[in-house]
């Protein structure tokens, strides 16, 4: 893989954690908190700017209530969150 294919790579992977955030009604200082990854860090990942470790992208996809391979692969569906609460909202009280 080249380095514009890894560029792409990161920038769509970087556009469904967006995604996903935003259908999750969370800005970056939320998902920041629920992750426990810097929201200066999460908006480098966000636009493909950053590579990130699989670690990291673990606790991105825990924190958004999604599958890891969701935000690895393009599924042409809304991201899976099937069971995981969705209508229960998030308690950022404890972050607070």
């Amino acid at each position: 893989m080249n380095k514009d294919q890894r560029k792409k790579r990161l920038v769509e992977i970087g556009s469904r954690i967006r995604k996903a955030r935003k259908e999750n009604g969370l800005n970056l200082h939320e998902l920041a908190l629920l992750s426990g990854i810097s929201a200066p860090a999460l908006s480098l990942i966000e636009t493909g700017r950053r590579d990130l470790r699989i670690t990291t992208l673990c606790q991105i996809a825990t924190a958004l209530r999604v599958a890891v391979g969701d935000l690895l692969e393009d599924r042409t569906k809304e991201l899976s969150t099937a069971g995981a609460g969705k209508d229960e909202g998030y308690d950022l009280g404890d972050y607070m």
